[in-house]
């Protein structure tokens, strides 16, 4: 099974933190990324650019609005392909992120959701 993992952060307590402390944050997290690509478990990794923008349909119109984090507080920083066999084994898998490994990650509202992934593949019959 594939799952998509997104990796959510609170712009505002990281914008609070001068640049070196999230600099020294950023730097601790090399030799977690680098066990979770050596897991074998990554299929797509990618860190994702602050600008953002939401689609959606509005009493027949399309509305266009600055994203989530407009409504929500929280940006995605990061999203991440993995395999895994059940949702239990993407778990553990995702927990190798630094999200879940740095303390210092709390401070900034770190936090990954795993969504299971339902995709349709050219020339089968359906949805997997």
């Amino acid at each position: 099974m594939k799952f998509l993992c997104l990796g959510y952060f609170d712009p505002v307590k990281m914008d609070a933190r001068p640049v070196a402390d999230i600099d020294a944050v950023m730097h601790a997290c090399r030799p977690h990324m680098d066990r979770l690509y050596a897991s074998g478990h990554v299929i797509v990794d990618a860190g994702l650019a602050l600008q953002t923008w939401g689609l959606q349909r509005v009493n027949g119109q399309l509305k266009v609005s600055e994203g989530p984090a407009a409504l929500t507080g929280e940006m995605i920083g990061s999203a991440f392909l993995i395999e895994a066999q059940d949702m239990e084994d993407a778990i553990r898998v995702a927990s190798l992120h630094p999200t879940t490994q740095l303390d210092a990650g709390e401070q900034f509202g770190w936090r990954i959701e795993i969504h299971p992934i339902q995709h349709f593949e050219s020339g089968e019959s359906g949805w997997q």
